[in-house]
């Protein structure tokens, strides 16, 4: 597993698509929370603070996520490749987990850098430092949670076709509906107690949740049991291709 996962960590960073990824989500969050002058500019705002980073990381990862997972699984379809990995001495949910972990690092080596944002703000303030530390550091846990969720969503879409614009697609698709479908629904909708479940069972609701800076053991098991569910989807997938 080890081998594979440093082998997809550096296809990512020996080719473009790694830099572009993290490239585009820092060039993006730069301008609209430091130089685009509207409700996300963190210059503009009343406090000090980083829910408008944290508001829109999200969206920009329901983009930017499928477009790195794409290749994950679907590449190895096209190409092959899947056939001589399952002749390794590797199992089948260590290439899974493998190929995961390598997205979730990514993901991670993006994050990293925006620290710089929290630093700003803080000496910004008035007075310094008056922004909350603890809420900022459980927002940016929540937020690698989403992300690392978004990733096993993509992997999964992923595993199920042998193009990447489809698996592009697909993945983008799945991440809106766990991530605002669900709460969407559970708003419109007139059914009492099932509009809560319903939007209890998007991400947003526990993100959203992290970022007022408590993290709910109930929000933590959400996303793990989420994470769980989608490589075990893509694990099933990966074995009846064996067949």
């Amino acid at each position: 597993m080890k081998a594979l996962y440093f082998r997809e960590i550096k296809s990512f960073l020996s080719s473009i698509i790694g830099y572009i990824f993290i490239l585009i989500y820092l060039i993006a969050s730069g301008l609209f929370h430091w130089i685009i002058s509207y409700n996300t500019n963190l210059l503009e705002g009343t406090e000090a603070d980083l829910i408008p980073f944290f508001n829109l990381s999200p969206v920009i990862f329901l983009i930017l996520i499928p477009a790195i997972t794409m290749r994950s699984i679907a590449e190895e379809r096209r190409t092959g490749t899947i056939e001589l990995l399952f002749t390794r001495p590797i199992s089948d949910l260590n290439i899974v987990l493998a190929k995961y972990f390598a997205g979730v690092t990514l993901l991670i080596i993006a994050i990293l850098p925006t620290i710089i944002y929290y630093l700003s703000m803080y000496a910004l303030g008035n007075p310094v430092g008056v922004i909350d530390g603890g809420a900022t550091l459980t927002s940016y846990i929540g937020l690698i949670l989403l992300g690392s969720t978004f990733v096993a969503i993509g992997t999964f879409a992923s595993s199920l076709t042998s193009s990447q614009i489809v698996a592009f697609i697909l993945a983008m698709f799945l991440c809106w509906i766990t991530y605002d479908g669900f709460r969407l629904l559970g708003s419109f909708s007139q059914m009492g107690k099932f509009d809560f479940i319903l939007q209890y069972m998007s991400l947003s609701y526990h993100y959203d949740a992290i970022k007022k800076g408590v993290i709910d053991t109930s929000d933590l098991i959400y996303f793990l049991t989420t994470i769980a569910l989608f490589i075990i989807a893509s694990l099933t997938v990966i074995k009846t291709l064996k067949r």
